[in-house]
C-alpha cells in the first residue's frame, strides 16, 4: 500500500548534484558520489568480501538510493550467493523524478535502477527480487529504529552533515544502531566528528578513523564489540 510522507525538498547545484533545502547540505559528493559511496560504505564495511546470503545491510537516509544501487552492483561483480536484504530508514523521500535525474549522473546506477524507480513512483516501501529484498522505512528514525525488528550485518550511516542534521547522530540513536546489528557487525560513515565518534563507541562499537574520501581527511569504521 502507497505510503504518504513529506517529500525531500530541493534544489540542484553544478546542474545535477541535489540539495537539500531543509539541512542546506548535498545528497552526494560534487566530485563523484558513486566513487565516494563505494569507498565509504562498501570499502568501509569491507565489502563485498563479507557477503554472503541473506547479508543485510541497514541504513540511516536513503536520499537518492545510490548507497543501495552501488551496493548491487557491488553484490553483481562479487558473484555473491543468494539475496542480499537491505532497511533504510528515511524521514524525507525523494520523488522519484528528482531519484531519476540525481541518478542519471551514475550510469552504472542507472541502468539497474528502473525497479527502484518504479516502486517509489508507485508510492511503495518495498521491492523483493531474486536477489534482493529491499525496506524503505519512512519516519523520523528515532521512532521507527527503535521499533525494527531485524539486525544488520553493515550499517551505511548516511545522514546530513551532523552540524545540520544532529538529531540523526546522537547517543540514543547510536544506541539503537548497536542494539540492532548482529554480532560482529559493521559501520561505516562519512564523518569523523568528534562527538560522533564518542557516541558511536559509547553505543559499544570499536571505532576507528580512516582516510575519507576526496577532500574529506578522514571518514569513520567500526565493528561491535
Amino acid at each position: 500500500m502507497p505510503t504518504h510522507q513529506p517529500s525531500a525538498a530541493l534544489s540542484w547545484r553544478d546542474g545535477g548534484v541535489p540539495v537539500s533545502e531543509r539541512f542546506d547540505d548535498p545528497y552526494f559528493s560534487i566530485t563523484d558520489g558513486l566513487a565516494e559511496t563505494r569507498h565509504v560504505f562498501v570499502q568501509g564495511n569491507d565489502l563485498p568480501n563479507r557477503f554472503h546470503d541473506g547479508f543485510h545491510v541497514a541504513e540511516l537516509g536513503f536520499g537518492t538510493g545510490l548507497n543501495l544501487l552501488t551496493t548491487v552492483l557491488a553484490w553483481q561483480d562479487a558473484g555473491a550467493p543468494g539475496r542480499l536484504h537491505f532497511t533504510s530508514f528515511e524521514a524525507y523521500p525523494m520523488r522519484a523524478p528528482d531519484m531519476d535525474r540525481a541518478l542519471a549522473a551514475f550510469p552504472q546506477a542507472h541502468a539497474i535502477a528502473a525497479p527502484l524507480l518504479d516502486m517509489r513512483a508507485r508510492g511503495d516501501t518495498q521491492l523483493h527480487t531474486d536477489t534482493l529484498s529491499l525496506r524503505l522505512v519512512l519516519g523520523d528514525a528515532r521512532a521507527t529504529l527503535p521499533a525494527w525488528d531485524g539486525q544488520a550485518d553493515a550499517w551505511f550511516l548516511d545522514g546530513f552533515s551532523p552540524a545540520k542534521n544532529p538529531q540523526l547522530w546522537g547517543q540514543a540513536l547510536m544506541g539503537d544502531v548497536a542494539r540492532h546489528t548482529a554480532p560482529g557487525g559493521t559501520f561505516a560513515t562519512y564523518t569523523a566528528a568528534g562527538h560522533v565518534r564518542r557516541a558511536l563507541d559509547g553505543a559499544g562499537f570499536d571505532v576507528t578513523r580512516a582516510p575519507g574520501f576526496g577532500r574529506k581527511r578522514h571518514m569513520s569504521i567500526g565493528r561491535l564489540r
